[in-house]
């Protein structure tokens, strides 16, 4: 039996369970929209991306979750497939932060400026906005094999001028991005038959 080839995927469109084929301009109206419902509330955006091993390839979900503290949340979220099992911990980990941070350099200081004017009329009455990426990992050595690897990623969020969480307040990354890596990559074969390895952008290095 002739093993499932699995494409290259690297995904430049969000989707969540209403939405599909939205691009990051379009992601960064629906956040808007989102925070003027309510501008007096807490908001986070987070950033996260999950990773599961599946045979023959390995699926990497990267999510954007604007939570209102206490008042609900709005997500979407990307795939990454590499078309190999990704066995290394600190490679997988490295993966996972840097598809998490190409996102987040969309998230620049002028939008994050524009997140922010929503609520700063209201700062006063307890309205906030920060922003983070999470990062799938802890710093617990006795339960965590990931630990040896946080100071490099934190260190690597930092760089960009950018905050970061690890477990357990890396909600995004052990929770939303988690939930949409567990069932393996399926693809139509109308749509195996045009995705073909390239050394085009997003594809190189992985």
């Amino acid at each position: 039996m002739m093993r499932r080839q699995i494409p290259l995927l690297h995904e430049c469109v969000f989707r969540n369970l209403s939405d599909r084929d939205m691009e990051l301009d379009e992601v960064f109206r629906r956040i808007q929209q989102f925070m003027r419902l309510e501008p007096r509330g807490s908001y986070q955006l987070v950033i996260g991306t999950d990773a599961q091993v599946h045979n023959g390839h390995t699926k990497f979900v990267t999510a954007v979750v604007i939570v209102r503290q206490g008042r609900g949340a709005w997500f979407c979220y990307r795939h990454v497939i590499l078309p190999r099992e990704v066995k290394s911990i600190q490679e997988k980990l490295g993966l996972e932060t840097s598809f998490s941070q190409e996102i987040a350099m969309f998230f620049d200081a002028g939008k994050r400026a524009q997140l922010e004017d929503i609520i700063m009329p209201h700062v006063y009455s307890g309205a906030e906005f920060h922003m983070y990426i999470d990062i799938d990992a802890g710093t617990d050595m006795r339960r965590n094999a990931t630990a040896a690897y946080v100071p490099d990623m934190v260190g690597r969020v930092e760089a960009m001028g950018m905050s970061a969480r690890v477990k357990p307040e890396a909600i995004v990354a052990s929770a939303v991005s988690d939930r949409f890596t567990k069932s393996p990559y399926r693809t139509s074969k109308k749509l195996a038959a045009k995705q073909q390895p390239s050394s085009g952008a997003g594809a190189g290095g992985y």
